[in-house]
């Protein structure tokens, strides 16, 4: 699923992201839907990816319900392959990026001298992949068009995104959404290297929103062979997104202004479907069988406005 046009009833407002569709319902609803489309360095590529919105749909389903019990979020009912029904949520315009290790961006960043990255300052001496004795909050500011800029805990509060109080309240909820997170991914023989959090406000209460842990917004490591692969100084074996990035990279694409988004070959669309298959059924132990979640898009309609429903 490329695109989605629906009109749901009670349907207020819709707005097509990046990646989702969201369809809110008597303003105090929205649904959902997790489309194929995938992006890199916040520009759509050109293809989608097949499977990819079920993926994600199921996977951060999975880790909505299994955190639960940690911090409230938005989450109501999964009544399609791809599509999630919640509440409503006055966005908070920041990720709460977390990181475990030394990787991605955090290392990119590390690798021209710098030292500090949101405020935060990372220790002399390491290396790429190596642990952080405890996990840093880079925290971004939600752009709504364009690029999220890395912000400090400092400038976020100045600048009043967010009370203090708010803040050092999301600064909790990740961290243990984080250690949750990294206990589930150990009982599968994965690291889960970094991640991000979005929060907003639902009746004055502090809500996690969208997806939690998927390839989308999480970088995995294998367990397995990591001390190894570090010791020796070689690339780490991983299940996210970050492969997708380094190919535009090798191709001279990282959004910046002036560059062409690479055409993208049906062998490479089959990598990354094959790929986001394999971190499913990594991180949940369960077996993605594409022929138990096809739905039709009148069946999807159907079962959405079933779910919607109970709430009117």
């Amino acid at each position: 699923m490329t695109e989605t046009k629906f009109h749901f009833t009670g349907q207020t407002k819709e707005y097509h992201g990046k990646v989702r569709d969201v369809y809110t319902i008597d303003d105090r609803y929205i649904v959902m839907i997790a489309s194929d489309r995938i992006s890199a360095f916040d520009v759509i590529l050109s293809r989608p990816i097949p499977y990819k919105g079920t993926i994600l749909n199921q996977t951060a389903a999975k880790f909505l319900r299994a955190t639960a019990d940690i911090c409230p979020n938005w989450l109501i009912d999964v009544p399609a392959p791809n599509a999630s029904v919640g509440y409503l949520c006055e966005p908070i315009r920041v990720e709460m990026v977390i990181r475990g290790y030394l990787t991605g961006h955090a290392w990119r960043t590390y690798k021209t001298g710098d030292r500090i990255i949101c405020g935060v300052t990372m220790p002399d001496a390491m290396k790429e992949h190596d642990k952080f004795a405890e996990p840093i909050i880079t925290p971004a500011s939600k752009a709504e068009a364009g690029h999220d800029e890395d912000i400090s805990r400092e400038d976020i509060i100045a600048r009043g995104v967010v009370s203090e109080a708010v803040y050092l309240q999301m600064e909790e909820y990740t961290r243990a959404l984080y250690a949750r997170g990294s206990e589930m991914a150990r009982e599968k023989g994965l690291i889960l290297v970094d991640t991000k959090y979005e929060f907003g406000m639902y009746n004055g209460k502090l809500m996690l929103m969208d997806e939690v842990h998927t390839p989308d917004s999480s970088r995995y490591f294998y367990k397995e062979g990591y001390e190894i692969r570090q010791a020796l100084s070689q690339p780490q074996r991983q299940l996210s997104k970050e492969f997708v990035r380094e190919w535009l990279i090798d191709h001279n694409f990282q959004g910046k202004q002036g560059q062409s988004v690479p055409n993208m070959s049906d062998a490479w669309v089959q990598t990354i479907s094959n790929r986001y298959i394999e971190l499913y059924e990594q991180i949940t132990g369960e077996r993605f069988d594409p022929s138990s979640l096809r739905m039709s898009e009148a069946e999807m309609v159907t079962k959405i406005e079933e779910a919607l429903e109970p709430l009117k």
